[in-house]
């Protein structure tokens, strides 16, 4: 097996974006292929994003052919534990290199049509005066609030959350009572405690995606929201799929923490939301349409970040390596 690939990062967040060597996946949408990689192809995943070749927060896309008929490409999202529905950090890097590099064509350049899991993403890439990809904007799918107030019990201690979805469904817990400031320092913990606050909601099984599509109903993450103390501005830490610790503010979670904003009418059209990640990253979200998902209002989030180059890989599989298959530590 040989596999290469182009690492890229978005505000610290890892991209591993294949380039060659995996076979063709089949499906008339995205989730058919999502679901074709989980049951046919899972060895692919493990060998990127695992131990030796990866690591516990390792994170990953896959290229495909669109599904849409105006579409120019389509993405799966790989992670330590399975497939996300959507990524809004991939999608900023996904867009940088592939107009960077050629992975794919676009037909409206610098205008990408990204067919996702989650549906369709429409991504802008910016350019400063020398012609350099400077950052990458995308319409996300609508944005939603779930559940306004949800409390769990975490080892005795009841935890209040809100439940959005911005891509994937993500339980919001606001970090000052819990003690924490949304620090580099508190990574051990954050992840102990995210994974314990998924692992409640997920055994409750309150999450329903309103279209009644099944393989959306999850809680893929815990989001810890610290505010600022300018108005606008706050910080995020997103504890995802296996405790992965998001460095990036999370792309598809600004736009959930847009959809809560709205509805509890503290950000209105064109105002522009900060939000900052847990190493002092940044994305940019904003709104500028409402829509209605089965009865459900919801909103449209712009969200706006940077990637930047890594490196790039060709990995091969030892047939005699007892390891091939990957592992984690964490």
């Amino acid at each position: 097996m040989e596999v290469r690939t182009l690492d890229y990062h978005t505000a610290g967040e890892p991209l591993r974006i294949v380039t060659s060597g995996l076979p063709g996946i089949p499906g008339e949408t995205m989730l058919d292929k999502r679901r074709f990689m989980k049951e046919e192809l899972d060895h692919f995943r493990r060998f990127l994003m695992l131990e030796p070749r990866g690591h516990a927060d390792m994170y990953g896309a896959v290229l495909t052919g669109p599904v849409t008929p105006d579409g120019d490409i389509g993405v799966l999202f790989l992670h330590n534990e399975g497939y996300s529905t959507m990524c809004g950090h991939g999608i900023i890097a996904l867009v940088t290199a592939g107009l960077e590099h050629g992975l794919f064509e676009a037909a409206a350049a610098p205008l990408v049509r990204i067919d996702t899991p989650a549906g369709r993403i429409t991504a802008t890439a910016h350019y400063d005066s020398r012609g350099r990809i400077d950052s990458v904007s995308f319409l996300n799918v609508p944005s939603f609030v779930l559940h306004e107030q949800h409390r769990v019990d975490v080892d005795g201690t009841p935890v209040d959350c809100t439940i959005a979805f911005g891509g994937a469904f993500y339980a919001y817990v606001d970090a000052e009572p819990l003690g924490l400031e949304v620090a580099p320092g508190e990574a051990s913990r954050m992840i102990h405690l995210g994974r314990k606050i998924k692992e409640c909601v997920n055994r409750e099984e309150i999450i329903r995606h309103p279209t009644g599509e099944p393989d959306m109903n999850f809680l893929y993450g815990t989001i810890f929201v610290r505010q600022g103390v300018e108005p606008g501005h706050s910080r995020n830490a997103c504890v995802f799929a296996d405790g992965e610790l998001d460095r990036s503010p999370t792309g598809t979670g600004v736009s959930g923490r847009a959809a809560i904003e709205v509805h509890k009418g503290r950000l209105k059209s064109g105002e522009i939301l900060k939000i900052d990640s847990f190493i002092g990253t940044r994305f940019e979200v904003r709104y500028r349409e409402t829509v209605e998902v089965a009865g459900i209002q919801a909103i449209i989030p712009e969200v706006r970040g940077s990637a930047h180059i890594c490196g790039e890989h060709r990995f091969v599989l030892d047939e005699r390596d007892p390891l091939g298959d990957g592992f984690l530590v964490r």
